[in-house]
């Protein structure tokens, strides 16, 4: 399937201005079923894989797996507002990964699959935090939310190869 059979194609609005996009940022685990599972989302037009919240410049995957890098699996989507709202993302989320685990998903352990919204703004914060004090607060999980929020980071896009991976490979599974 292509990036075109996945996402909404955006047409220009009367005024003939195009449609304005935004971006957000997550990390939940391996980044392949995160990305997957955002790129099925109505109003997402554009996913990338990549490390985001480390110290070392252009970081490859082989370095990030070493856990010398400090970064994180992360997933930056970019997304029609008028389609999907920044909330919408968040609270989805929030359902597709465990945001109760430190440093690991389902078999996945190690600082690169943290649990982290990285925000863009001080709008996507005040929300970001509002769905994840509330979700906290719902008792839905037995142990607290430990998903970091912080500003977004410098995002390094990963190697060509874990871009879409899943679509490349035909399906496959991971701890979504």
């Amino acid at each position: 399937m292509s990036d075109t059979d996945r996402a909404p194609v955006l047409t220009p609005p009367p005024s003939g201005h195009p449609v304005a996009v935004e971006t957000a940022s997550f990390a939940g685990g391996c980044f392949w079923g995160v990305e997957d599972a955002f790129r099925g989302i109505p109003g997402v037009v554009r996913t990338r894989v990549g490390y985001a919240g480390g110290r070392t410049q252009n970081p490859t995957y082989e370095q990030v797996c070493s856990h010398t890098t400090g970064h994180a699996e992360t997933v930056e989507v970019t997304y029609d507002p008028t389609v999907v709202g920044y909330e919408q993302l968040v609270s989805a989320f929030f359902e597709l990964h465990d945001p109760t685990q430190l440093n690991r998903q389902g078999p996945d352990v190690g600082d690169q699959y943290r649990s982290a919204v990285y925000v863009h703004d001080a709008g996507q914060r005040e929300v970001a935090e509002r769905v994840r004090r509330d979700l906290d607060a719902s008792g839905r999980f037995r142990r607290p939310i430990v998903t970091e929020i912080t500003d977004a980071p410098t995002f390094w896009e990963a190697e060509d190869y874990h871009q879409q991976y899943f679509e490349k490979r035909g399906g496959g599974s991971c701890h979504i």
